[in-house]
């Protein structure tokens, strides 16, 4: 992906296949996550927040063939047990690797970018298709990874404080 320009426009495609439609406000605040990264689009997420309160958050995530979003957890604030988020796939595949034990092992699943490996460390995994979702606990580390053809996610979760989320990779800086 040679600008931002063209991941947007890719992201629109995407959106398009997923027979998601967006007004000309929302096409214009259509997020490029690099996390601060220097691989993008190896490693980030473009994403589009509909809402975000204090109440309760709505967002579509794109993710290229093979992207990954960095492993990180929602942890407590203000009271909260932390942001609890439901992910739904629309279109694609997305790997979801998460800590929870009443999912299969992730040995041997998933690849993270090359070189980061040591911080991708959630141990089970679970595989969404269209209409299949799952719901993330508070305070849980996962991470994430679009198939071969790459994935449109619903994302529906409690209040959404990026300022707050802890990265296992110290490289990271996801509001950079």
């Amino acid at each position: 992906m040679s600008t931002r320009q063209q991941a947007i426009e890719q992201t629109h495609d995407y959106l398009q296949q997923a027979s998601i439609q967006l007004t000309e406000a929302e096409q214009q605040q259509i997020e490029i996550a690099t996390f601060g990264l220097p691989d993008y689009p190896i490693s980030g997420l473009q994403l589009l927040t509909y809402i975000n309160t204090p109440r309760y958050c709505a967002k579509e995530l794109v993710l290229f063939p093979r992207q990954t979003c960095p492993e990180h957890l929602h942890p407590p604030f203000d009271g909260t047990p932390g942001k609890q988020e439901t992910f739904r796939c629309r279109w694609g595949e997305v790997w979801l690797f998460v800590d929870d034990d009443s999912l299969p092992s992730s040995a041997g699943i998933g690849q993270p970018p090359e070189g980061a490996e040591q911080w991708y460390t959630a141990g089970n995994y679970i595989l969404l298709r269209p209409g299949e979702q799952y719901t993330i606990a508070p305070n849980t580390r996962h991470w994430f990874q679009a198939g071969e053809r790459g994935a449109v996610v619903s994302e529906f979760s409690s209040e959404s404080r990026d300022d707050l989320d802890v990265f296992t990779d110290p490289r990271v800086n996801r509001l950079g």
